[in-house]
């Protein structure tokens, strides 16, 4: 589905990442986690076409992305719900969530029923259909992020990539944000998560990988990984809501 094997990125001569490796079967969630400043943002970067790799290969679907534009990654059926939520704040909810379909309105992805797909992400995430004729820049940060997702899941892509979905959100909205991907996984949307609240990670995730300095330290089964000595001292103690 998404496969990233020895991936190299940074930004001029900085090398943030030194040559990760990261599989992300169809169906599943993975999720990234680390600490701030680990590299966990330049691999969503990397991988979506906002930065150009240094080295090493990524695959969706068999077929080699590393490189191309983020249009053209997202033709190809991958979505980035990048951190910082970025939406078209002088444009409804509603044209929000259509122009997130519109790869699809070109015929460069499987245009199914849009309309359709409009009232399913309304039912998704209740508070943007209560908000459905607002001008996105109207709407809370929560209901912003929120409106982010849901524009990444109205291209009905192959994979999702998930940054930081929680990020600066109220935590009634963190858990509404996590039943969203529960929802999500439970339909079979194949997604890669990177997220702060690392235990709130594992618990939806099948498989995770930590990320220390630019390098993968540990991976392995969530379950496994939420019961690591290391990875709870490190990730999931007291101290990890720095």
């Amino acid at each position: 589905m998404l496969t990233i094997e020895n991936l190299q990125a940074g930004y001029g001569k900085v090398h943030v990442l030194h040559g990760i490796s990261i599989e992300v079967p169809k169906g599943k969630v993975v999720t990234l986690i680390g600490s701030n400043g680990a590299g966990k943002t330049t691999t969503m970067r990397a991988v979506s076409g906002m930065i150009k790799p240094l080295a090493g290969t990524i695959k969706l679907n068999g077929k080699d992305i590393h490189g191309l534009e983020s249009n053209q990654i997202a033709k190809l059926g991958l979505a980035h719900s990048p951190e910082g939520r970025r939406v078209f704040s002088t444009m409804t909810v509603t044209d929000n969530l259509i122009l997130g379909a519109f790869p699809r309105l070109t015929g460069s992805r499987p245009k199914g029923d849009v309309k359709g797909d409009v009232e399913r992400a309304m039912e998704l995430f209740p508070r943007l259909r209560e908000r459905r004729n607002q001008l996105a820049g109207t709407l809370s940060g929560g209901e912003q992020q929120m409106l982010a997702m849901a524009r990444a899941v109205m291209l009905n892509p192959d994979v999702i990539l998930l940054d930081e979905p929680s990020m600066g959100l109220a935590p009634i909205l963190v858990e509404e944000v996590f039943r969203i991907i529960l929802r999500l996984k439970s339909e079979g949307v194949t997604m890669l998560l990177v997220e702060q609240f690392a235990a709130a990670a594992l618990n939806v995730a099948d498989y995770a990988y930590v990320l220390e300095n630019g390098a993968i330290s540990v991976h392995g089964e969530s379950q496994r990984l939420k019961n690591d000595p290391a990875v709870r001292a490190a990730y999931l103690g007291t101290g990890s809501h720095h």
